[in-house]
């Protein structure tokens, strides 16, 4: 079952607002464990990690931005 406009909106505020800043300090706190590596690989490990958490959550974000496609017309 797909989730509706609202439902997705829903969503995508809970993610943004509470599971995003949660995911960047677990990563954060990750990178530390491996006693500071250099600039280099840091920056990948951040890329790399930047770009899987939005790889799932793509369908929830998709046309988030748009006009409700359920909403009544108003001509």
């Amino acid at each position: 079952m797909a989730l509706s406009y609202k439902a997705r909106r829903r969503w995508a505020l809970l993610i943004l607002v509470v599971a995003l800043p949660v995911y960047i300090l677990v990563a954060s706190w990750a990178v530390t464990l491996l006693e500071r590596p250099s600039v280099l690989v840091e920056l990948l490990i951040y890329v790399v990690l930047g770009v899987i958490w939005a790889i799932p959550l793509k369908a929830i974000f998709k046309g988030i931005g748009q006009v409700d496609p359920d909403a009544p017309r108003r001509d």
